[in-house]
């Protein structure tokens, strides 16, 4: 942690961090104390536990909760995404949510990522339509 704190002082960039298959409510002090200004999660296999463990904490900062799974061969609809995206503006400030694939996408082809990214971005401007 002292790392974070070391590069983050008087910098004027944001500091994001990555977490993967990780039991959040087990780590979310820690995950706290990082102070990082954007942290993305990998949550769209374990659905909304990880919003929960963000919310009960009120965790401060930003969170990039990811709303498909990349190791997933198929394009994720739209649909499917705005729902994650809801569950976690329930939990969430919408200030605090970036929308974001689960972890990389170098595991994918472009014939794959293409139109998943294209209804990711579907999802986030049907959301915030919703939430204005």
């Amino acid at each position: 942690m002292l790392s974070y704190h070391l590069i983050g002082r008087g910098r004027s960039t944001q500091i994001h961090t990555h977490m993967c298959y990780s039991e959040f409510n087990d780590i979310i002090d820690a995950i706290g104390a990082l102070d990082a200004d954007v942290i993305s999660i990998e949550t769209a296999p374990l659905q909304d536990g990880a919003a929960d463990a963000f919310a009960a904490y009120h965790y401060p900062n930003e969170i990039g909760p990811g709303v498909y799974d990349i190791h997933a061969p198929r394009c994720h609809l739209w649909m499917r995404m705005s729902a994650l995206l809801e569950k976690a503006s329930e939990r969430l400030a919408a200030i605090q949510i970036w929308v974001n694939p689960d972890c990389g996408l170098k595991t994918r082809k472009w014939e794959e990522v293409r139109p998943a990214l294209a209804n990711m971005v579907e999802a986030a401007k049907r959301v915030r339509r919703l939430s204005q």
